[in-house]
């Protein structure tokens, strides 16, 4: 037929069947190809998973027992997940005689048995036998301060290739992630050949941070140039979906799940899938050892001077910036309503990891110095155990201000030491701590720099009498989260997949 003929609408037809020819005819070589890179790939993952067998089957027929490994690239850090790792380890060594226990830890400057004296001294813990660390080159991939932009995203591929590092460097029996890197649990499950389990602090995402993107609300994580503007905002609303989605499928590879509160529990539920391999198990708390801070009613009512007492990692989310600024305000309106300087002071003990850590810090201090309480506020850092005990036993208040806290052990240690608390109306602290003991009050909460202040002045207010009924309230309801019911349930939850690794 001649083309210079026909109607422009047959020209169409002709070419769209010439296209239709020729992507017929790359089909097939497509697919082929297709299925090679499919089956290539597929050779390539079992014979690296065969490989690392090999090599785990062989360690284990030298050694005669199981070796669980715990991944904690901060172990020498002092907050409360480094307390959990220690006592699931004293938990896991005092159960079973015939199991050897693996940290991988990315704290490069310090040495093991460096690391073991700092858990002894900062958390008051002792191991029964020693464990052997695995120092981890790469744990730069999981710092926040290298991904600017997109930094879940950038975390989770990062603790995939440290994840990757620790593999190579030594394959267990059992790999317990214990700081939430949940990328890891497929890469040791399906390469590694492990049984994998992990204790979740906090989930990666979760649906309260698409609330907090989708209603434009100015967070640490959500900062103003976002929640101003709506196409921003609903990019981040879709990337942390898709996030979400992936996170799901990564932490639906883990054998066990154990989670440190309700509010962590209902979100992992939501998002993982997995409710038949996901328990509660409260962080481990050392309520005993700040039993022998007396309750005594104060003299006269009250003390002449009153301290404030903050325990937690110098981290934004912890919101350090909230307490100082409510602070602020109380000793404002004292000093107008009583007259002369207030017999008031806020200390704030914490953990740092690093030097972003260390520079929040100068920040803190620099916003006291501009706010002139710079007198009055005094930072303890990377303080030993007896010194805690001491500064929480001369407080008056225990203050938290962690906006959706997971958890909250420096609330119930200060409960637990008679401390009025008074922490964040959100998260843990609102769902499993600071709830009522046998119909009594235990604490306070608040959630902004007025509720805060409010409460600060009316717990201050209080008799004597009243003031100690709550803190009896509290010290009695902080035993739930002692040392020996973690122990208790964490070894509950475990057997399971100890029992697993004798198959």
């Amino acid at each position: 037929m001649d083309l210079g003929i026909m109607s422009a609408h047959d020209q169409l037809v002709v070419c769209l069947c010439e296209i239709t020819r020729l992507l017929w005819m790359l089909l097939l070589p497509l697919a082929v190809l297709c299925a090679l890179s499919i089956a290539v790939l597929v050779l390539l993952v079992l014979g690296v998973r065969l490989w690392l067998q090999g090599i785990r089957n062989a360690r284990r027929a030298r050694d005669g027992c199981p070796t669980v490994a715990f991944f904690h690239p901060y172990c020498n850090a002092g907050g409360g997940g480094e307390r959990v790792l220690w006592c699931a380890i004293r938990a896991l060594q005092s159960r079973y005689q015939d199991i050897n226990v693996v940290v991988y830890t990315g704290d490069l400057g310090v040495s093991g048995r460096l690391i073991l004296e700092g858990a002894r001294r900062r958390f008051n813990i002792a191991l029964p036998r020693p464990v052997h660390f695995v120092f981890l080159q790469h744990r730069l991939l999981v710092e926040p301060g290298l991904f600017p932009h997109f930094t879940l995203l950038g975390q989770s591929v990062g603790s995939i290739f440290l994840g990757w590092e620790a593999l190579m460097e030594f394959v267990p029996d059992l790999y317990i992630d214990s700081m939430g890197y949940a990328f890891t649990l497929p890469l040791f499950r399906y390469l590694g050949g492990c049984r994998v389990g992990t204790y979740l602090h906090y989930p990666t995402v979760s649906t309260d941070m698409l609330s907090v993107v989708r209603e434009r609300n100015p967070r640490f994580n959500n900062p103003d140039y976002i929640s101003n503007s709506l196409f921003l905002s609903a990019f981040k609303v879709v990337y942390y979906f898709l996030f979400a989605l992936l996170y799901g499928m990564a932490g639906s590879c883990s054998d066990l799940t154990m989670v440190n509160s309700s509010w962590t529990l209902n979100h992992i539920l939501s998002l993982w899938r997995s409710p038949n391999r996901t328990c509660l198990v409260y962080p481990p708390c050392d309520v005993g050892a700040f039993l022998d801070i007396p309750l005594e009613e104060e003299d006269g009512g009250g003390r002449k001077s009153h301290s404030l007492v903050s325990v937690g990692q110098f981290r934004p989310e912890k919101d350090h910036q909230l307490q100082i600024r409510a602070f602020k305000k109380v000793l404002d309106r004292r000093r107008a309503a009583l007259g002369g300087e207030e017999a008031l002071k806020l200390v704030l003990i914490g953990g740092c990891r690093n030097q972003e850590d260390e520079e929040r810090v100068l920040m803190l201090r620099g916003l006291c110095q501009e706010l002139g309480v710079a007198d009055k506020v005094e930072f303890k850092l990377n303080i030993s155990f007896e010194d805690l005990k001491k500064e929480i036993g001369e407080a008056t208040i225990g203050l938290h201000t962690m906006w959706n806290e997971h958890f909250g052990i420096g609330v119930v240690e200060c409960m637990a030491a008679g401390k009025v608390v008074l922490a964040h109306n959100s998260g843990g602290p609102k769902l499993d701590i600071v709830v009522p003991f046998e119909g009594g009050q235990t604490g306070f909460l608040a959630s902004d720099e007025d509720s805060y202040a409010d409460a600060i002045e009316r717990i201050l207010a209080l008799p004597a009498a009243d003031r100690l009924r709550i803190r009896r309230n509290a010290r009695q309801s902080a035993a739930r989260f002692s040392d020996e019911e973690f122990q208790a349930c964490f070894l509950a939850a475990m057997e399971p997949v100890m029992v697993m690794l004798d198959r």
